[in-house]
């Protein structure tokens, strides 16, 4: 039971380091998208109102792409959170850095009887 929960567990860690890795992929190039129109603009001697909406559309989808990056990470946390109630908590999954600590407040801890 423990190999298939271990499994398990595995295979939904790399689907998510992956989503991880997908979306600050798309935030680092649509960044760089949106940082080259103005500077192409200014190289072709265009005026600023040339480009404005393309402009528009690329910033609110690094919008989108901050709130996908948001919700990926809460995500993360949640699965972090099942990881521990499955028994695996102190299994390490991926290489990534080291996570913030989970906050101590809000939870229940064990106190000696008065």
């Amino acid at each position: 039971m423990l190999k298939e929960r271990r499994l398990a567990a595995e295979t939904v860690a790399e689907a998510l380091f992956a989503a991880e890795k997908a979306i600050d992929a798309a935030i680092t190039q649509t960044a760089a998208l949106a940082g080259l129109m103005p500077a192409s603009r200014q190289s072709a001697n265009l005026s600023a109102m040339v480009g404005q909406e393309a402009l528009m559309g690329a910033v609110e989808t690094m919008q989108a792409l901050a709130l996908a990056r948001q919700n990926i990470v809460a995500t993360h946390k949640q699965l972090s959170i099942a990881q521990r109630d499955i028994g695996l908590g102190a299994i390490a999954f991926g290489t990534g850095g080291e996570k913030p600590k989970p906050p101590t407040e809000g939870r229940l801890t064990v106190v000696d009887a008065a």
